[in-house]
Formats: C-alpha cells, sequence, structure tokens
C-alpha cells in the first residue's frame, strides 16, 4: 500500500516521502496513530503544496539567521558578578545569564541555542550561539566583578 507519512519513522522514512508499506502495518498502526495517510492524487498533491511551502519558510528562516549574524558580528557581551579577592566567581556564568544580556542587547535568543563552557574566574570567554541549523556565531563574554 502507498502511503505519506507524517512523522519521521525510522526504518520506513521522512515526513512527507510516499512510501510502499504493508496493508496490516498502514491499517493496524499507521493511520489509527494518524502517522500517515493514503497515497491518493489529492494528498500526494497537498502534500507537494505543504513541501513547497515549508521549503520557503526554512529559507527565511536561514535569511533572518544570516542578517542576525551579521550584525552580532565581533559582539561583546559584559557580565557583572560577585567574585572573591582571587578573581573566583561565586556560582557560575549560566546560558541564560548570557541571553540575558543579549536581550538587553536587542537580541531575543533562547538560552538553549547558546554554547558555553563552565565559567568560573574572572576573564573573557567566547560563546557559541546557534542561530539555525546551519548558522552559528561565536560571540565573546566578558567577565568583570561588580
Amino acid at each position: 500500500m502507498k502511503i505519506i507519512l507524517k512523522e519521521n519513522m525510522k526504518h520506513v522514512g521522512k515526513q512527507g516521502e510516499v512510501v510502499m508499506v504493508k496493508d496490516g502495518y498502514a491499517n493496524n498502526y499507521l493511520f489509527p496513530k494518524r502517522m500517515a495517510v493514503l497515497a491518493t492524487p489529492g494528498n500526494i498533491k497537498m502534500m507537494e503544496e505543504n513541501n513547497r511551502q515549508g521549503a520557503m519558510k526554512r529559507e527565511k528562516m536561514k535569511a533572518d539567521a544570516l542578517a542576525t549574524s551579521t550584525s552580532m558580528n565581533e559582539m561583546v557581551i559584559t557580565i557583572a558578578t560577585k567574585a572573591g579577592a582571587n578573581g573566583k566567581i561565586f556560582g557560575s556564568i549560566t546560558p541564560l545569564q548570557v541571553a540575558q544580556a543579549l536581550k538587553v542587547k536587542g537580541y531575543d535568543i533562547d538560552r538553549r541555542k547558546i554554547e558555553i563552557n563552565d565559567i568560573k574566574v574572572l576573564g573573557s570567554y567566547e560563546a557559541i550561539v546557534n542561530l539555525h541549523r546551519e548558522v552559528s556565531i561565536t560571540i565573546k563574554v566578558e567577565v568583570v566583578s561588580e
């Protein structure tokens, strides 16, 4: 039976693909769980249109990420925190603090898209901001004492 997958499925195919599966698998598992639909000419046309619109949306998101990365190029974020006499800070700098510092500068970036190593001493560090699956930028993070 020819079906169109609505989700990525291991060993079967990716979302939006037209694949052949056994009738019992489609009727007893895929259709009741709404993981697939029958590959009729109308459904195939609808799937192609959805794929076309999805591709345009992904290209727009990538273009927006590239524009943001060029505006963030060579940005330096300064984070003030309490530190001891030897330069060791109390606690550590987290991606949430970096995201808040970016928000102050006008960039609303989710904290889960920021990668930093453990920062426990005053100094200069680098953080990687993943703006898109294919677009990431490195920014400098300066940790200073309050």
